[in-house]
């Protein structure tokens, strides 16, 4: 396969814990955009008195209270956090303030590199800057309950702090935001890191997991065949990346022109942070040059 095969057959079932997985049920958030499909999915881990939440989502009042029916009866020892965007972590206090659970996550929010001088990240306004976890979990690291152990891998790329958890013994990772069945990830400087997002996409290749839970949409059921599409994709935005260099484009907004010419107009802007990662990664390895550090305007041209 050169480019994944994406499945947006995924109904939402909003308000309702639907059974994925023995001892798994998927919640989805009514908040649906160009950027969460059908909305941000939160799972219930655990088939005892005492379960895991990961992922509770935005601040938004009908999830919570569908959560916590479908919870009711049901200790919450642990709320696992893939990553601190707004549509995956601000509901996890509230949800700690009414069950005592510790929060789990590999850290607070943070770029994947310093800003440049004038600079601006275009996700400060939707990350969680207030998260801080009970428990700074690292990769490898696992964590049991009742009947359930997760283990944190480490995938940073679409964020810094960007983590996946497997359910140990049953093949299952629930993969966040890096690997989804509907679209690729956002990676977007300098909240993401490109060169980051393929390491972190080699380290769960290197796995034999069966199935993927993601953020948003519906499972992964062939993770290996679809990340190893999602390698091939990426190389060839790379590549068509440094061509449209070569050719002349020198300014990112006219090589989104041309690459993402059948791609809708109001996912251009993500497309254009999305090219300025493959550019930082290109000038990394010394294929490219810019004066300066990489930026959304800056002027690009081939390594001598």
């Amino acid at each position: 396969m050169s480019v994944p095969e994406f499945d947006l057959s995924f109904e939402p079932e909003y308000g309702r814990a639907v059974p994925v997985a023995r001892g798994v049920e998927r919640m989805t958030v009514n908040n649906p955009s160009a950027f969460t499909f059908h909305g941000t999915n939160s799972y219930i881990v655990g088939s005892g008195s005492s379960v895991a939440v990961i992922d509770p989502g935005p601040l938004n009042e009908p999830h919570f209270q569908a959560l916590m029916t479908a919870l009711s009866g049901r200790q919450v020892s642990h709320i696992f956090v893939s990553h601190t965007h707004g549509d995956h972590s601000p509901l996890a206090a509230r949800l700690k303030a009414a069950t005592g659970a510790l929060v789990v996550a590999e850290g607070p929010h943070r770029a994947s590199r310093p800003l440049h001088k004038g600079e601006v990240n275009p996700f400060a306004e939707s990350s969680d800057t207030a998260f801080i976890p009970d428990i700074a979990i690292g990769d490898g690291e696992s964590i049991a309950g009742d009947g359930w152990q997760l283990t944190a891998l480490l995938t940073p790329g679409h964020a810094a702090n960007h983590t996946v958890f497997a359910l140990d013994g049953t093949g299952i990772v629930f993969s966040a935001d890096h690997v989804m069945a509907w679209a690729t990830s956002i990676v977007a400087p300098p909240d993401g890191s490109m060169a980051e997002y393929m390491a972190s996409l080699e380290q769960l290749l290197a796995r034999d997991d069966r199935i993927f839970f993601p953020g948003h949409g519906g499972p992964v059921k062939d993770p290996a065949s679809f990340m190893r599409g999602l390698r091939a994709h990426r190389r060839m935005r790379e590549r068509a990346v440094l061509e449209r260099i070569k050719a002349g484009d020198r300014l990112i907004p006219d090589m989104v022109k041309a690459i993402y010419r059948d791609t809708d107009p109001r996912l251009h802007g993500a497309a254009a942070l999305s090219v300025l990662a493959h550019i930082e990664d290109l000038v990394e390895k010394g294929l490219v040059e810019t004066d300066g550090p990489p930026a959304l305007m800056g002027v690009y041209r081939p390594a001598r």
